[in-house]
């Protein structure tokens, strides 16, 4: 059987904010969780889940505040470090959390020169009376880094809010980090990665035009945008995405096409959906990643390339 569909673009319910005066709070107290959060592993998660425990318990709202961009990007250009996730499959799984509202800062020059005490001062007259502010204990931020647990404990102690600076996660005796899952991703290690996770390594991108090989191969790929993300090794992989409801196995190829004749090449990540006819340009696919089925290869000819995915795709189906 064949599905057809038209796919929305996807938006999340969470309360979504991009100033602090757009909280308006009514009055209630607000519980705050600070970090990049790339990935939202365990030890974000633990820190989230403390701010929310902390909002329902004082009658607060519990909001979540991180970044439109990594740091770095800013800060130090030459060592942006490569995304575990998209933007919006981080506020997908910093919303499954239970979050009351997601803010979203844009990290440009201008926030960057903020010294960490006129970060927290601004939010403390922006988002109303703090509660508690919570974040990684080894957690920096603010113009030279000037902001630490020890800066928020003082103004904590001034302003009248409770600070939390919760250890690392540890997982099989090591910490739990986002440097430590592009490394195991980096290395096709997707069990490691997705224990660290606390949920399945998935590849998000929204959908690009590309030149449409698949489909005169017979088998209709959606190229995937993933520009700035960590990927793991060149290769053929199954994986499922799931649309509007419906769950479709997938074969995903990571590499550089080096069949086709390119002056050129460029890497490019591409998603073949099983049993799915409709339209995808524009939308976002989450492709949860499963195993490798094979390495990169330089085949013949387009005849073999052909063949090779037809195998490739009864593999998958093997594993339905």
């Amino acid at each position: 059987m064949r599905h057809s569909a038209e796919v929305p673009l996807q938006f999340s319910q969470v309360k979504l904010i991009h100033t602090a005066t757009e909280l308006a709070a009514g009055g209630r107290k607000v519980c705050l969780a600070i970090g990049v959060f790339d990935g939202v592993h365990l030890g974000h998660q633990q820190i989230i889940r403390q701010t929310i425990a902390d909002a329902r318990q004082h009658d607060a709202v519990a909001v979540v505040i991180t970044f439109d961009r990594h740091p770095s990007t800013i800060v130090a250009p030459d060592r942006v470090p490569p995304l575990i996730y998209s933007p919006s499959q981080k506020l997908r799984a910093i919303e499954s959390l239970g979050t009351d509202v997601l803010f979203i800062i844009r990290f440009d020059q201008s926030f960057s020169q903020q010294t960490g005490e006129e970060f927290i001062r601004s939010l403390a007259r922006d988002l109303g009376k703090i509660q508690s502010i919570c974040v990684g204990s080894d957690f920096v931020f603010g113009r030279k880094r000037s902001g630490n647990v020890t800066l928020l404990k003082q103004l904590g102690g001034e302003l009248g809010f409770t600070v939390h600076g919760l250890a690392a996660v540890a997982l099989d005796n090591q910490t739990v980090s986002s440097t430590r899952i592009r490394e195991t991703i980096r290395a096709g290690d997707f069990d490691d990665a997705s224990q660290m996770l606390g949920r399945p390594y998935a590849i998000a991108g929204r959908v690009v035009e590309g030149d449409r090989l698949g489909r005169k191969l017979g088998f209709p790929t959606a190229n995937l945008d993933v520009t700035g993300l960590v990927l793991p090794p060149n290769g053929v992989y199954s994986g499922c995405t799931r649309l509007a409801g419906q769950l479709y196995h997938t074969a995903l190829n990571v590499g550089l096409r080096p069949t086709v004749a390119s002056a050129v090449p460029q890497l490019r990540v591409e998603a073949h959906l099983l049993d799915f006819d409709g339209t995808l340009y524009g939308a976002e696919l989450e492709v949860e990643m499963g195993g490798k089925l094979r390495d990169e290869q330089k085949f013949a000819s387009v005849a073999e390339l052909r063949e090779q995915i037809a195998r490739d795709i009864a593999k998958v189906r093997e594993q339905v």
